[in-house]
């Protein structure tokens, strides 16, 4: 061969194998060279209206996994105000057209802005992936007296955790109506009996609860006049929020720090129900009159059906502050 064709040929092969490289078909998108699929996550969250979904109510979240390899599973986490709430590993069935579905729901037991997303690990037949966080909001109901249900029961539960008064069941009774009197009071709103909307919305978003004046005194009552409220608390927590009606203008209940002296079960000559006296005359006792107002001669009266229980958690010698 002439020796000058040599180079030539050389590069013309080298040429041949450079195009032959950039021509060359790439892999396929779905899946990574020498490697799993590539995995696509979605999610859907189901009966909301406008964003938003009733309180106590169970909202379901479905997905799909594209492509779908059997023994998939997907993490589905439920977020609550920006924390993670809880997670669900939930299994992956075959779906449709290569894909693969899956469930999750959550009940909505507390108050918030909600978020969920899902997440699949990647394995060695299929790659991860994890979607954008999905959110909504929470619609509430106004309650009544009479009433009963999950939504009631879950009511009830948020208004004991900040210290107000409900009965037990799963009906909305007459306790709870004092306890929800007591929560108007101590919040600045009209006093009345009702649960409308925006009070059950802050109730279970734990806003409202009395703010303790004495934490330093240990357990120990608080009867802030201006509130119209009694106050059972363990250093700065209270657990117990009574309605009261406290003395009238002409006849003002004493203020300051008083210890509780003495006691007087069942009803005396003057109508006053299980009396516990922190002062001279002056006592926390049921009456038949509570009005949301200062009306007393100077006691500190309470409703009747809350006495005794307020009779039995008084102590001797524990302490009361009236401001």
């Amino acid at each position: 061969m002439n020796r000058r064709l040599v180079p030539a040929i050389v590069g013309a092969t080298l040429i041949a194998g450079l195009l032959t490289a950039v021509v060359a078909p790439a892999a396929p998108p779905s899946e990574k060279p020498g490697g799993p699929a590539e995995a696509t996550v979605k999610i859907r969250v189901g009966h909301l209206h406008k964003g938003r979904a009733q309180i106590y109510s169970k909202v379901p979240v479905v997905g799909t996994v594209t492509p779908f390899v059997a023994g998939q599973h997907v993490a589905v986490t439920f977020y609550l105000d920006g924390r993670k709430l809880l997670t669900r590993n939930v299994a992956v069935q075959k779906g449709k057209g290569g894909s693969g579905s899956f469930k999750a729901s959550i009940v909505l037991r507390e108050g918030g802005k909600y978020a969920v997303s899902a997440k699949h690990v990647a394995t060695a037949a299929l790659g991860g992936d994890t979607t954008v966080r999905k959110k909504w909001k929470v619609s509430y109901l106004a309650l009544r007296q009479g009433q009963c249900g999950n939504v009631v029961v879950g009511f009830k539960k948020a208004m004991r955790k900040m210290g107000y008064i409900a009965n037990s069941g799963r009906c909305f009774g007459a306790k709870t109506a004092r306890g929800v009197l007591a929560y108007r009071k101590v919040n600045g709103m009209s006093r009345s009996y009702r649960a409308g909307a925006g009070l059950v919305k802050r109730v279970f978003e734990g806003k409202g609860e009395y703010k303790v004046l004495h934490p330093g005194a240990g357990e120990h009552l608080e009867a802030p006049l201006s509130k119209q409220v009694l106050v059972f608390a363990k250093g700065d927590e209270p657990f117990a929020v009574y309605p009261i009606s406290s003395g009238k203008s002409s006849t003002p209940t004493v203020t300051g720090h008083f210890t509780f002296i003495r006691q007087e079960p069942g009803y005396n000559s003057h109508g006053m129900y299980y009396s516990f006296y922190f002062y001279g005359g002056y006592a926390v006792h049921g009456y038949e009159s509570v009005p949301d107002y200062p009306a007393s001669h100077g006691c500190i009266r309470t409703f009747i059906a809350d006495q005794p229980e307020i009779y039995e958690r008084i102590n001797f010698g524990e302490d009361i502050f009236v401001f």
